[in-house]
């Protein structure tokens, strides 16, 4: 059965201003969503994407059905404004560096949601307990990420939908519309709610959830494990399911994943091989590690895996497996980089 978006979508006008930092594949299908709702709507982008994106707006292409919206598009953020809502689509290893896109965006209100996987800059924010404001080191180095994207504007974000950029200013989306939302400190908060009604409104689901951090523990499970094989085998997901011993690999991963978050207190409710069969079901598919890989960017895997490492001795758990592929994916990322400055690789070192 085809599903298509609500009949009654149209510019049923939201007081509500929208900048999207970082709008790639998912950042244009949420603007593009949003200004579809009748929020105002800025998008920020560069290159060819931006120049298309002036041309001919974003062009949504969707079993849902395919749609086209011009919103405004930019490179420069002075352009914009404050606004009242930042959603966030950048790398997460882009964001300390994101200080100066994101000042002129702001008002006392302001808000900043980012649409990233793995464990947030705010995870301990709001948290009572023994790790309170605890700063990840891995996520976080130094307080850069929180110094860039201050913790009391954080609105958390789990990413259900998968979308890929087909060609500069089209968005192929591929299946599901969730982006759940909610607050560091589990309050169900008027900000969260508008942003909520806005994304109601575009065709999206955005619950706004009290505990935000099982999700976050839930989607990692797969990115921990999948994400960092990918990129050391160049398979797809289903080719990493059907090799026997790498599920059993991926099986280990999600189980230490679960112990190191038992530790801090969270106990997301969901079995292993529900998990590994979600990912199997999408078949052929390349993650978003192997395909920077590919292109010859960084990996995004600090804030996926090596920050569950550093979680895992903060709560005491040996997570011996995930410590090994941390290890062999953060080599392979330092050979990655040293190519991209013209550094000479571990490989290509002299014997001694």
């Amino acid at each position: 059965m085809l599903l298509m978006y609500p009949s009654n979508l149209g510019r049923a006008e939201f007081d509500v201003r929208v900048a999207v930092l970082g709008a790639g594949a998912i950042g244009a299908y949420v603007g593009a969503s949003l200004h579809r709702a009748g929020a105002e709507v800025h998008l920020i982008a560069r290159g060819p994407h931006l120049e298309a994106l002036r041309r001919n707006g974003v062009q949504v292409l969707s079993p849902r059905g395919d749609f086209s919206v011009r919103p405004h598009a930019t490179d420069d953020p002075t352009e914009v404004g404050p606004v009242d809502h930042i959603f966030l689509g950048l790398k997460a290893n882009s964001y300390a560096a994101a200080g100066s896109m994101i000042r002129p965006l702001l008002h006392e209100k302001t808000t900043i949601i980012a649409a990233q996987n793995g464990i947030p800059w705010w995870y301990f924010h709001g948290l009572a307990g023994a790790h309170e404001d605890h700063c990840i080191q891995s996520v976080d180095p130094g307080g850069a990420v929180t110094e860039a994207l201050s913790l009391h504007r954080a609105i958390g974000c789990v990413v259900y939908a998968a979308t890929e950029l087909e060609a500069p200013g089209v968005v192929r989306h591929l299946e599901g519309t969730r982006f759940s939302i909610g607050e560091p400190d589990g309050s169900l908060s008027e900000r969260c709610r508008e942003f909520s009604d806005a994304m109601v409104a575009g065709g999206l689901k955005c619950p706004v959830e009290s505990d935000l951090r099982p999700e976050i523990w839930i989607k990692l499970m797969g990115n921990i494990a999948f994400n960092p094989i990918s990129a050391l085998t160049r398979a797809t997901l289903a080719g990493m399911c059907r090799h026997r011993d790498v599920r059993e690999l991926v099986t280990t991963m999600m189980r230490e994943t679960l112990e190191v978050a038992a530790g801090l207190g969270c106990h997301p409710d969901i079995a292993i091989e529900r998990r590994m069969a979600g990912a199997e079901r999408t078949g052929e598919h390349k993650t978003s590690t192997l395909q920077d890989l590919e292109k010859g960017k960084p990996l995004e895997l600090d804030v996926l895996l090596a920050a569950v490492v550093e979680l895992a001795d903060l709560a005491g758990v040996a997570a011996p497996t995930l410590r090994t592929i941390n290890a062999l994916a953060d080599l392979l990322n330092q050979q990655i980089e040293d190519a991209a400055s013209g550094a000479p690789s571990v490989a290509a070192a002299p014997a001694s």
